[in-house]
């Protein structure tokens, strides 16, 4: 009952966050980017937070999520809809193939696999320009209105009404992965991360277990590509490369594992401040080292335990009063 209650605030949370995310800022693609990024950060919480696998290779599926998307809409002329959904699908076996091999490793081993994978989907893409677009990316990916049998639904082309879109979805995937995450399935997730062998000894098979849970990030994280593809009009290299696996691992760490709205408060404050710092001076990634660096030095359950230690303590200050 308690793990319920907890469950509705978060998503009660996530819903507040995207209400109050047009009343604070005035760009429509910064909130986007803060939406898009949360949703890759929830696929990684699953991995990280909830299974406890450190998995260098998301970034790949944000990748694909973004190419397949383009070239559905650029070559296929699929419609929006089914190009996202496809896309999904692309993510999910993707990662399904990547987890095949990676998950018959622990650890360092498991790690390296993971960031092995994800250099190689890299050259891949850099090697295949005529699909991918090579350095270049793949440009002038188009933004239709969404639409279903014939009927247009919503129109998408200002900034604030694809948020509108991005929004609802970025709900939506909340409240299944919410679902999910308080399920038995997501309860043995958590026994597979204390203790894999126990876990194996009382009859789960751990490995199709930590198999399903990979495809299901991967088709979450691809889902963010895409929407990163539409936000943008163009599928970037730089969408595969191992460097957005950091940045969405780091992401999921300042926010805090093991809780999904964490992964919201960690999106949005690596993408706002790295906004507000590139406005303060030119090599303001070094600003943001320091800023980490505090993190990992003081906030170890990052961003959401900062606020659970705050929250008892000011109770308590006000009962003394």
């Amino acid at each position: 009952m308690v793990e319920r209650m907890r469950g509705h605030a978060g998503l009660l949370l996530a819903a507040a966050v995207v209400i109050l995310l047009p009343a604070v800022l005035e760009s429509g693609t910064l909130a986007t980017e803060v939406l898009v990024y949360a949703l890759a950060v929830l696929g990684c919480n699953l991995l990280l937070g909830y299974t406890g696998l450190l998995s260098f290779g998301q970034g790949i599926f944000f990748g694909m999520g973004s190419y397949a998307v383009g070239i559905l809409m650029t070559r296929a002329g699929l419609p929006l809809p089914a190009a996202v959904l496809a896309s999904i699908a692309v993510g999910a076996a993707t990662a399904g193939l990547v987890g095949w091999f990676a998950i018959r490793q622990r650890g360092t081993y498991f790690v390296m696999l993971t960031l092995a994978f994800a250099q190689m989907f890299y050259f891949l893409a850099y090697s295949l320009p005529s699909w991918t677009g090579g350095d270049n990316g793949l440009l002038d990916i188009p933004r239709p209105p969404l639409a279903l049998a014939g009927m247009t639904l919503m129109r998408l082309d200002t900034p604030w009404r694809f948020y509108t879109l991005v929004g609802v979805c970025f709900l939506l995937v909340f409240w299944l992965l919410q679902r999910v995450t308080d399920s038995v399935f997501g309860r043995t997730l958590l026994a597979i991360r204390e203790n894999e062998a126990r876990a194996r000894a009382v009859g789960y098979d751990t490995r199709a277990l930590k198999l399903a849970v990979f495809a299901l990030s991967g088709a979450v994280t691809a889902l963010a590509g895409a929407f990163h593809a539409l936000m943008t009009g163009i599928a970037p290299l730089s969408n595969i490369e191992y460097h957005t696996s950091e940045m969405i691992l780091v992401m999921t760490v300042i926010g805090g594992t093991g809780n999904l709205f964490a992964s919201v408060l960690g999106a949005a404050f690596y993408v706002l401040v790295s906004d507000w710092l590139s406005t303060l001076w030119p090599r303001w990634l070094m600003l943001l080292g320091f800023l980490l660096i505090a993190v990992s030095l003081f906030m170890h359950k990052g961003l959401w335990g900062l606020a659970e230690r705050w929250w008892p303590a000011r109770w308590r200050d006000k009962e003394t009063r």
